[in-house]
């Protein structure tokens, strides 16, 4: 048991039952208070910090939002209002620790083709030239680009569906998604899938599993396989407010964190779970604070940051290198669009989208690369969204005019054909976890059949 502060002790003995009559019981409650933490924690001197890692949560934002979404029913009118100080000033991006100026202009870039490619697709899809929806990333380009960019070429990443710009910087091209929303021949899944259900092994990207939380087992089994075969890689996911209440998710993000698997979790807390705001779904202030229920690093960032979005994923995938385990990151921004383009998002409250729009991560990083590190000229600037255009009209067009699959193909390529259909080599080395060599597997029990 810690020892009696001297001081404190002191303190005590300063008073007795005279003075204790004298006070209100708000004065006595007060004095007890700071009896008790003088004598505990030495007179309320400052804590050490706690140590690296589990337990600990940090907020890097500069600016910390101070308003809720409330229910409210008026004369048989349900509708949700925001309460709360929203008249605050646009705070500044925060200067990267990691980010070189030219990385930092190529992110802006590719959330220039994240933002044009989903205009795109909602023009054709008012075209009716999608089949199925259209999901959309708006506010959140910074976010799924600046964290894919994070990565190293061994990592892999698991995206949702919204985070579209993830997979340009993987190295999908703006028509490779057009042509896979217009069901095409030649797109990823050569017309078999609609929306971004697509992946590649090349390109290490697995594709997104519309049972939200579903990923991050995967991404954990990943980990794992890369562990076995001797290496410690990063495998980066991404959930929302909503997704992250699964039991997937729980179970994925646990295995991961005891097994110290390279996970990086995003949660992209977006303030609506469909239209559910995130008041009504979890107790917790900050979704961050759910690391210390894993035992990993919690991280809080203004996910409409692109530089506090990739230090922190970059210090993360550095943690999983040194095979110190996972990361939960909540990224705080707001879904600037409904859940899909069905969705008109009626249920945000006006004042709520205002302050979230004058937020907007591309034009506040545009900004902060043109005024103020002034690493881009304006005469730059113009002539990269021009290029951007460009790509984008271009895209469409080879698009557009791509074949759809034939009827027969329908059939083809779903299952394996056999055991070469699908080789599976070993990406990261030989398997190298200890006493493998002795498993025979002819002396594995057969299968039972439960009848």
């Amino acid at each position: 048991m810690a020892k009696k502060d001297p001081a404190a002790v002191a303190l005590g003995r300063k008073g007795g039952k005279a003075r204790l009559t004298k006070m209100t019981p708000e004065q006595r409650s007060s004095v007890a208070r700071q009896a008790v933490r003088a004598r505990w924690d030495g007179g309320g001197a400052a804590k050490p910090a706690p140590p690296s890692g589990a337990g600990r949560i940090e907020d890097w934002r500069l600016e910390k939002p101070d308003f809720r979404v409330v229910e409210v029913d008026k004369d048989g009118d349900v509708h949700y209002e925001v309460r709360g100080n929203l008249d605050l000033p646009v705070p500044p991006i925060r200067d990267s620790k990691y980010l070189k100026p030219a990385q930092a202009i190529e992110i802006y870039k590719y959330m220039l083709l994240n933002r044009g490619m989903e205009f795109t697709l909602e023009k054709l899809y008012k075209q009716s030239k999608v089949v199925g929806g259209v999901y959309f990333g708006t506010g959140q380009e910074g976010c799924s680009v600046a964290s894919a960019y994070a990565l190293g070429k061994d990592d892999w990443i698991a995206p949702m569906i919204r985070n579209q710009g993830a997979f340009l910087v993987r190295g999908y091209h703006t028509r490779d998604v057009m042509m896979q929303y217009m069901a095409k021949a030649e797109g990823p899944t050569k017309g078999k899938d609609a929306g971004s259900h697509f992946g590649s092994i090349d390109k290490k990207v697995s594709a997104p599993i519309s049972m939200l939380g579903d990923s991050i087992p995967v991404m954990a089994g990943i980990a794992l396989g890369a562990r076995l075969q001797g290496r410690n890689i990063a495998c980066l996911t991404w959930i929302g407010d909503g997704g992250q209440s699964t039991g997937v998710t729980y179970e994925g993000f646990n295995f991961a964190a005891v097994q110290k698997l390279g996970v990086v979790l995003i949660v992209e807390s977006n303030h609506w779970a469909y239209s559910t705001p995130t008041e009504e779904q979890v107790g917790v202030k900050d979704l961050a604070q759910r690391a210390i229920g894993y035992g990993v690093p919690g991280v809080i960032v203004d996910g409409t940051d692109p530089c506090q979005v990739y230090d922190a994923t970059y210090e993360a995938v550095e943690r999983a290198y040194r095979g110190e385990g996972a990361t939960l990151i909540e990224a705080k921004m707001m879904r600037m669009k409904g859940h899909a383009i069905h969705d008109a998002a009626q249920y945000v409250p006006a004042a709520m989208r205002e302050f979230w729009q004058k937020r907007d991560c591309i034009a506040r990083f545009e900004k902060y690369l043109v005024d103020g590190k002034k690493w881009l000229t304006r005469e730059q600037n113009e002539r990269m969204k021009a290029e951007v255009e460009r790509q984008l009209d271009d895209d469409r067009m080879a698009a557009e005019a791509s074949p759809m699959p034939e009827p027969e193909w329908a059939a083809k390529g779903v299952y394996c054909a056999g055991a070469d259909c699908h080789p599976i080599p070993l990406m990261y080395g030989e398997v190298q976890a200890r006493g493998h060599k002795d498993v025979k597997l002819e002396q594995v029990e057969a299968a039972v059949h439960l009848k």
